[in-house]
C-alpha cells in the first residue's frame, strides 16, 4: 500500500444533491461503494457477490425489487437518528451531498450519511442504521460491544476512500432516544490493504471482465440469490443433463445425506432418553409447577408451567374453507417453495 492510500484527499465524482434515484444508481454502478464491500468479502447476510456483479452490470434479474418499505423507513428516520447521535455525543455533524472517489483506486466510491467534527479538529464519518428489537443483539458478541462485520466492512471501505481514521455508527432499534446503539471503529491498515486487494480483484476479474463470480456463500443465501435471478420454477421445462464434473456435487450431497442419517438417529435416541427422564421428573413433581434442588454448592429450579396456545387444526381449516370461503380467502396465505431431492433410478427389468 502506497503512502498515497494512507493519507489523501478524496476526489468528488459527482454532486448528488439534485440526482434522481435512478441517476444516483447509475453513478453508483461506476464503482464499488461501502455497502458493496461485505458482498465482495462474502460476509453479507443480504446478497451474494454474484448479486453485486449483476447490479454493477445493470443486469435486471427476475425479481429485482428491493424491500422498498425498509429503504423508505431508513431514509425517513436518518435525520432523526442523526439528531439523536448529535444530542448524545455533543459532536457536530454535517453532510456533503456528493459521491467521493479514491484518487488511486477510481472504482472505490463513497456516498456518506454524515461527517463529524471531532474536538481535536479532525474529521470522522457517521453511518446511520436502523434495526428492530430482535436484531439489536447483532451489536454484541459474547457480551462485548461490536459492530456487525458487514457494517464494519462498509465503514472500513469509507475510511479507505476518504483517508479518514474513524467511523461512528448510530443504530436506532426502538422508538425513543435511549433505544439507540452508538459504536465506533478506527482505521486498520492491514484490513484495509486486504479489502482493497479483494475489491480490486472483483472489479477487474469479474465486473470489467464480465465474468460472474462463483457462489461461495451459504446455501440459503445462494438459493435466495437464485430465486431473485431466475424467478419461479417452470414445471414444463425439460430436464437438465448434468455433466460428470457437476455430478461430483451430487455424489457429495448423497454421501453427506447418508452421514446425516447416522447423526439423526443418534439425535433421536438422545431426544427419546431426555423425554423419558423429563417424564420421570414430572412424575416426582406431581401437580406442582416448580421444584427446587440445593446441595450446598449449586441450586436448581425446575419448572413445568402450563401454556396456552391458540391453533386451528387442519380439519377445522377445511371446514372453514367450505362454510366461509370468502373469509378463508381473505386470511389464507399461499406460499410457494421448491423441494430439493436426489433419487437413484431403479434398474429396469430385463
Amino acid at each position: 500500500m502506497t503512502d498515497q492510500t494512507l493519507s489523501h484527499q478524496p476526489l468528488v465524482l459527482v454532486d448528488t444533491s439534485t440526482l434522481s434515484r435512478d441517476e444516483w444508481l447509475d453513478w453508483r454502478r461506476k464503482g464499488l461503494g461501502g455497502s458493496d464491500a461485505a458482498a465482495v468479502l462474502g460476509i453479507s447476510p443480504f446478497r451474494t457477490a454474484r448479486d453485486l456483479y449483476y447490479d454493477k452490470l445493470g443486469i435486471v434479474t427476475a425479481d429485482d425489487q428491493e424491500n422498498w418499505v425498509a429503504l423508505e423507513m431508513g431514509n425517513l428516520l436518518e435525520p432523526l437518528v442523526a439528531r439523536i447521535f448529535e444530542k448524545k455525543t455533543g459532536l457536530k455533524i454535517y453532510q456533503r451531498k456528493c459521491m467521493f472517489q479514491h484518487p488511486a483506486y477510481p472504482w472505490m466510491l463513497a456516498d456518506l450519511d454524515y461527517l463529524v467534527e471531532l474536538p481535536d479538529g479532525s474529521t470522522a464519518i457517521l453511518e446511520i442504521k436502523t434495526t428492530n428489537y430482535n436484531a439489536k443483539d447483532k451489536w454484541w458478541y459474547n457480551g462485548e460491544e461490536i459492530v456487525p462485520i458487514y457494517y464494519e466492512a462498509q465503514g472500513r471501505h469509507y475510511m479507505a476512500v476518504m483517508g479518514i481514521d474513524r467511523v461512528y455508527f448510530c443504530c436506532l432499534y426502538g422508538n425513543n432516544e435511549e433505544e439507540v446503539i452508538i459504536r465506533h471503529i478506527d482505521r486498520d491498515m492491514s484490513y484495509e490493504e486486504e479489502l482493497i486487494a479483494l475489491e480490486d480483484s472483483f472489479w477487474r476479474d469479474h465486473v470489467l471482465a464480465k465474468t460472474p463470480p462463483p457462489y461461495t456463500e451459504d446455501g440459503d443465501l445462494i438459493l435466495e440469490s437464485l430465486r431473485r435471478q431466475l424467478g419461479p420454477a417452470d414445471k414444463d421445462a425439460p430436464p437438465i443433463a448434468i455433466a460428470p464434473p457437476q455430478f461430483a456435487r451430487v455424489k457429495q450431497f448423497l454421501a453427506l445425506r447418508e452421514k446425516k442419517k447416522h447423526y439423526d438417529a443418534e439425535v433421536t435416541r438422545l431426544e427419546n432418553e431426555m423425554a423419558r427422564l423429563k417424564a420421570l421428573i414430572v412424575a416426582d413433581m406431581g401437580t406442582s409447577c416448580k421444584a427446587v434442588y440445593e446441595d450446598g454448592a449449586d441450586s436448581y429450579t425446575i419448572t413445568f408451567n402450563p401454556t396456552r396456545k391458540v391453533t386451528i387444526p387442519k380439519e377445522m381449516l377445511e371446514r372453514l374453507r367450505e362454510v366461509h370461503p370468502n373469509i378463508y380467502k381473505e386470511y389464507a396465505i399461499v406460499s410457494i417453495s421448491r423441494r430439493f431431492d436426489v433419487k437413484k433410478a431403479k434398474p429396469e427389468a430385463a
